[in-house]
């Protein structure tokens, strides 16, 4: 069969897993519930351009977070109760894998923007996009935005180490990167060497993107360019999804290829051995 039918239907039954289970609904609402209340806090003293500004931060950090925290932590996962491993020997196992997890990302990501534009707009009086434009700004930036962070977080599960401390030491430089990119205040307002170090990665391109479908034209000004660059934000992140759709199914069969049944039994030794203290 085809590996990306395949995919889409991994991803429809991990939803549906999802919808089933209180703890996961409660986590999948808990992000933009959290970014909603670090933009009431930004914007408590009524600052039309701050609650904006906080709100556009909010659905890029989502986006990041969801591609490159989660993605990885889902392969973790899977990685340790041998899922991988019963895949490695099945031809575009792989590709399929990758495409359920993107769209399993996809529609948790659409989920919280729409819970972010809704919360936004009733709890803090934010405004929506107005113009046909606008939206179709917003939906690509979105779109091509997790397309290019999903396969990259996947590439850097399939590079970490099996052991949780990887993943603590590996949120760190991205929580530094979410601060780096300017999501939740203006870049320009940073070094110019840290201006230069977000440009490389897909956040800033992200946030910068959204910010031009939520804010006024006259916030370009802000922006480090004068512009909202729409060219440079779908190019930086075209480059991305290409790089980790290219990257990413290479890297997890290499590391499906890698796995064994003896590690995966020295790993769950080793879990039972901890619990035991």
């Amino acid at each position: 069969m085809n590996p990306y039918r395949l995919g889409l239907s991994r991803g429809a039954i991990e939803l549906r897993q999802v919808l089933r289970s209180r703890k996961d609904i409660y986590a999948c609402l808990s992000t933009p519930l959290l970014f909603l209340a670090v933009s009431f806090w930004l914007s408590r003293d009524g600052d039309d351009a701050m609650r904006q500004l906080s709100l556009a931060g909010g659905i890029g950090s989502t986006i990041f977070m969801s591609g490159l925290l989660t993605v990885p932590q889902f392969l973790f996962g899977d990685r340790e109760d041998g899922t991988l491993l019963r895949l490695r020997g099945v031809p575009g196992a792989m590709t399929a894998y990758l495409t359920g997890k993107v769209f399993f990302v996809l529609a948790n990501i659409a989920v919280s923007i729409a819970l972010l534009l809704l919360g936004g707009r009733v709890l803090l009086g934010a405004a929506l996009p107005d113009t046909p434009q606008r939206w179709l700004t917003l939906v690509w930036v979105v779109a091509l935005g997790i397309v290019a962070v999903v396969p990259v977080g996947a590439a850097v599960g399939a590079l970490l180490p099996v052991a949780r401390e990887a993943l603590g030491l590996y949120m760190l430089p991205m929580m530094g990167l979410m601060i780096a990119s300017g999501t939740f205040s203006q870049l320009r307002s940073l070094p110019e060497w840290m201006q230069n170090l977000a440009s490389f990665f897909p956040l800033r391109w992200i946030a910068q993107g959204v910010r031009s479908a939520l804010l006024p034209d006259s916030a370009r000004v802000m922006e480090v360019s004068g512009a909202w660059q729409h060219a440079t934000v779908a190019g930086v992140l075209g480059l991305w999804a290409i790089a980790g759709l290219v990257l990413a199914p290479r890297l997890l069969q290499r590391m499906a290829r890698r796995e064994s049944g003896s590690r995966l039994s020295e790993r769950e030794q080793r879990r039972m051995a901890k619990t035991a203290y």
